[in-house]
């Protein structure tokens, strides 16, 4: 009887032991959730979207390894010629390629428009540069022979935001794979369609499989990329928080990275400026977008003289634009990409104001929508966290300032460093007192600051490192080997 009762509590102590067995391997298996891409207008849902699993992750991987192989043993000639059927493709798809991106994110049409005609300018403007720029340079030493050549890395990962969903991917990828990269794109997952629609526009192209492959994955599974051995560099867009938690596993792994982070551009304008000009470029680069641009005008330093000036110039401006249907031609502010950014965009505001802050002007705020409306805010001291904070939507800080040397500190009193603009007529002045102590990547007199094919563009400080666009965008990722001859 002993036997038999030993035996049952021996089956019973096996039972617990599986059920622990079981529970740790329901713990340890990864559940991986569909992505789900919405209409922030509509608030509907427009698709749910699959994520691959971990064992297609390592497919994906080494297909990209093949395929960069292949596509580094061509001359840039040859690779130019797909760019251009990538540019023929561009424009035969505009239209798709728009509307799309104003579903997914919510940008009024006319904008998504013209991002797609800036990336068709952009290609062709590479299709034209590219190989002058990567053929073999000879260097003058007392050696017989001395050159430099350009190789590509491999498989370069880039992890892109939903604001500007084909520019920001293309601007990073027709460089990269001109100098003989491959790509693996992994985009914001509220743009999952649009990713997609760019994978296609390769396919469309006649490119080589596996030179450019689109990864539909959540955030939570970069780490498994940036440490695969396949992959040899990282290009990412986004928070200045992304951007140091991807540089921390990059580093970890020795990968080359670009980081273009937040920003949070001031606009000075100074007493001399056209108010008129000044007024409208520094709105129109603030509603950019619907406020969500990292270069967008974000700080308004405005000379004392001028101030109140101004300040009914942009008001004015604020009280004219329309809010409402993206697809619409007459309006000109359309819906945040998520309802969840417009509230924590808001709980921003809310935190300025108790801490001092004004609000000079605000449109209607509808709680229950994905819309923010234009507001200015003033009294941003220094103990306010808004000073320090970048407000990625249509939120404007206006500070009044009494000497050009205030102007300055107040534009570098940031962590941030990717733009700034300086509106004076006296343009000698700007470009010897103001430009070279403004602490920004780049800097632009009397327009809006932009991204453009022939010009390095990228930040310093938190803003980022590394360069895209221009000659840069062609070598980041490029091991420059020195080779030299007795």
């Amino acid at each position: 009887k002993r036997k038999d009762e030993d035996k049952d509590e021996d089956k019973d102590k096996d039972k617990d032991k599986n059920k622990k067995k079981a529970k740790t391997k329901m713990k340890m298996k990864k559940i991986i959730k569909d992505l789900v891409s919405i209409n922030p207008f509509t608030n509907q849902v427009i698709a749910n979207y699959a994520q691959p699993s971990d064992e297609d992750l390592n497919i994906y991987l080494n297909k990209s390894d093949l395929s960069h192989k292949k596509w580094e043993s061509l001359n840039v000639q040859d690779r130019i010629s797909f760019i251009k059927r990538l540019s023929v493709v561009l424009k035969d798809e505009k239209k798709v390629l728009a509307e799309l991106a104003t579903k997914e994110m919510g940008k009024p049409l006319s904008q998504s428009i013209l991002e797609v005609e800036k990336c068709i300018l952009m290609c062709e403007h590479y299709a034209n540069s590219a190989s002058e720029v990567l053929k073999t340079k000879v260097i003058p030493t007392e050696n017989k022979k001395s050159f430099v050549m350009t190789q590509s890395l491999g498989p370069i990962l880039a992890i892109m935001p939903w604001n500007f969903p084909y520019w920001q991917v293309l601007r990073f990828a027709v460089p990269t794979l001109l100098s003989g990269n491959v790509v693996i794109l992994k985009h914001a997952s509220n743009v999952s369609g649009c990713s997609l629609a760019i994978d296609d526009l390769f396919k469309k192209a006649g490119f080589p499989e596996g030179v450019f492959q689109s990864l539909l994955i959540s955030a939570d599974r970069v780490e498994t990329l940036i440490s695969s051995p396949i992959v040899k560099g990282v290009s990412l867009t986004g928070s200045t928080e992304a951007g140091r938690k991807v540089a921390e596993l990059a580093g970890k792994h020795l990968k080359k990275m670009v980081l273009e982070l937040g920003g949070s551009d001031p606009y000075l304008v100074l007493e001399d400026a056209d108010l008129n000009t000044a007024s409208q470029i520094s709105m129109k680069s603030r509603l950019q977008n619907n406020g969500q641009s990292c270069i967008a005008a974000k700080r308004f330093v405005v000379l004392d003289k001028v101030f109140d000036e101004f300040k009914a110039k942009i008001i004015s401006i604020a009280e004219d634009t329309k809010s409402g249907d993206p697809f619409e031609s007459s309006t000109n502010l359309g819906p945040l990409a998520r309802k969840d950014l417009k509230l924590e965009l808001h709980e921003q505001v809310k935190k300025a104001l108790l801490h001092g802050g004004k609000i000079s002007y605000q449109g209607f705020l509808d709680t229950e929508d994905a819309f923010y409306p234009v507001t200015i805010l003033e009294n941003i001291d220094k103990d306010n966290p808004a000073y320090a904070q970048e407000f990625f939507g249509p939120v404007i800080m206006l500070f009044r300032v009494h000497s050009i040397e205030e102007a300055v500190e107040v534009a570098n009193d940031t962590s941030f460093g990717l733009g700034s603009a300086v509106f004076s007529q006296n343009v000698d002045l700007v470009l010897k007192h103001i430009v070279p102590l403004l602490q920004s990547g780049s800097c632009f007199i009397n327009t809006m600051v932009k991204s453009d094919p022939r010009l390095p563009f990228g930040g310093v400080k938190e803003s980022g490192y590394g360069r895209e666009l221009s000659t840069n965008g062609l070598l980041e990722f490029t091991n420059q080997k020195t080779v030299s001859v007795m």
